[in-house]
């Protein structure tokens, strides 16, 4: 559990000792910041967080844009492939009584608190951006060569080459007396 907050550690933002205005903050993101969420999509990560803070008396203004590659694998054929991804994420944060994060574009924070964790936020904006089926670009395009692929293509039902059913005279016949 350590190691988790140890990893996280860099996405607790103080606040408290920031002037009023933007203030501009980058987050290199690999797959050990996934690790310490126990999440497993990803085999490997590469992104980039830009988080602009805008702090103004009685609030702080987030805007976080997530840029970079997750690698994942495909659906179809279970090959891994680099998906890139391009996240924003915009909330409020503002003090109140107690801690509250039940709303998703607003933070409540207690009074006299000075920093807040931003590695939930950037967790669930990360993973909300992913597509539900992963379709790796190869198959797409038809250039990826997978044994998989291969195996489908054999599957694949052939087009029928008999001839058109002759229906029986007796049905037509009455099918014309049919009334809609």
């Amino acid at each position: 559990m350590n190691e988790a907050k140890n990893v996280l550690t860099p996405f607790v933002l103080a606040f408290a000792g920031l002037k009023d205005g933007l203030h501009h903050f980058s987050f290199d993101i690999t797959s050990t910041f996934f690790d310490a969420f126990d999440y497993t999509e990803f085999s490997d990560a590469a992104l980039v967080a830009q988080l602009e803070l805008v702090k103004k008396a009685t609030l702080l203004e987030v805007h976080l844009a997530v840029n970079g590659t997750v690698t994942v694998t495909c659906d179809l054929t279970n090959e891994p492939f680099e998906l890139s991804i391009h996240p924003t994420y915009d909330f409020v944060v503002k003090f109140g009584e107690e801690y509250n994060d039940e709303n998703e574009d607003l933070l409540v924070l207690p009074h006299g608190s000075h920093q807040f964790d931003i590695s939930q936020a950037l967790f669930e904006t990360i993973v909300l951006a992913l597509p539900q089926k992963r379709i790796h670009p190869g198959v797409e395009n038809g250039t990826l060569q997978s044994d998989l692929l291969d195996r489908l293509a054999e599957l694949y039902p052939k087009e029928s080459t008999k001839a058109p059913e002759t229906t029986d005279p007796r049905w037509d016949a009455l099918k014309k007396l049919k009334k809609d």
